[in-house]
């Protein structure tokens, strides 16, 4: 089964043709990186109006790449949530409209699946039952994947993502947007220890996460440094924040799979292309006997061939969409679409 993807929750412009939710045909993805740097982060009203320009063009090279026309597919898939509401609703609206036109199936995909499916077109052997870190700019949680379709959100951020953390205290430390990647290299040519940072918890809840207190405590000593004169270490700070973010996200993803006997661990969203995150969970996995799935560094963005791999187990459950599909702000990733 061979469906056309759509992705537009964000920032990045994407379509994609998936076959049986295991192999890329084609995957086009237009990045508007550039233009909100300059504003430091997303404008949501600029992000919504380039994808009106580009997605056409998008889709048509989607096609084009895979060697298809529209008729050639088997179904429609978009995603509906979460993100951006405006961005959401051009890709919604748009996919809409081809499904009307070629009379194919609408499959709407939430954005946090797709992002865990995205390790089933870099693993074609993986398979639920299994614990999942999903950590992205928007989001951070816990979730057991019992089936394609069926999910348990067992641990969540309070406040924020750790992506968002990221972001945040790399414009502290002066890093341009989006400054994740610019932290990420400055951390491998700085030591951890010569900063002390907090590992906030959550009282209660042995799974939640909450970055907002180490993201302050980034900022205090940046602000601190600069009021009295002194010289940060910028790589050793964002060494020693980048392991601390890995070491909060490891452990307690460690400690779930020790709760619930879970020996295979998979990660997924923006934040898994971190290569400290990457290295600690590597490590704990193999001290606790778990097997490690991560997503390809190509597949770890927004992008649509994610959305067209959970599209098709959200098909074969029965997932379907009318034409009164609507976009979502914020859905929980556990609850199943409702036509």
């Amino acid at each position: 089964m061979r469906i056309l993807a759509i992705e537009s929750s964000c920032d990045e412009t994407a379509a994609s043709v998936v076959e049986d939710g295991r192999v890329i045909l084609s995957s086009v993805i237009h990045s508007q990186v550039a233009e909100h740097q300059q504003y430091g982060g997303v404008v949501p009203e600029i992000a919504s109006r380039r994808h009106t320009e580009n997605i056409c063009d998008v889709v048509e090279k989607a096609l084009s790449d895979a060697s298809m026309k529209l008729e050639d597919v088997d179904a429609i898939a978009v995603t509906y949530a979460p993100g951006l509401i405006g961005a959401l609703l051009v890709g919604v609206n748009y996919a809409k409209g081809l499904a009307m036109a070629a009379n194919k199936p609408l499959i709407p995909v939430h954005h946090i699946r797709g992002h865990i499916a995205a390790n089933y077109l870099t693993h074609p052997e993986l398979k639920p039952p299994f614990l999942c870190l999903v950590a992205s700019g928007g989001h951070s949680h816990i979730i057991w994947v019992e089936d394609y379709t069926k999910f348990k959100v067992i641990g969540r951020t309070r406040d924020d993502a750790a992506g968002e953390a990221f972001d945040k205290a790399a414009r502290t430390m002066g890093f341009p947007y989006p400054g994740g990647i610019y932290l990420d290299s400055a951390a491998q040519q700085g030591k951890r220890g010569t900063y002390t940072l907090p590992k906030p918890k959550v009282n209660g809840s042995d799974y939640d996460f909450s970055f907002s207190g180490l993201k302050t405590a980034v900022i205090n000593i940046v602000h601190n440094a600069k009021q009295k004169g002194q010289e940060i270490s910028v790589n050793d700070l964002a060494a020693d924040f980048q392991g601390t973010v890995a070491d909060i996200l490891t452990g307690h993803l460690m400690q779930a799979a020790k709760d619930y006997n879970a020996k295979t661990i998979v990660v997924a969203g923006g934040v898994s292309a971190n290569s400290g995150l990457r290295s600690a969970l590597e490590k704990a996995c193999k001290k606790q006997g778990c097997e490690l799935y991560l997503p390809k560094l190509s597949l770890c963005g927004d992008n649509a061939a994610m959305i067209g791999s959970q599209a098709y187990y959200e098909y074969l459950a029965g997932t379907r969409a009318g034409m009164d599909l609507n976009g979502v702000a914020s859905i929980p990733v556990d609850v199943n679409y409702q036509n």
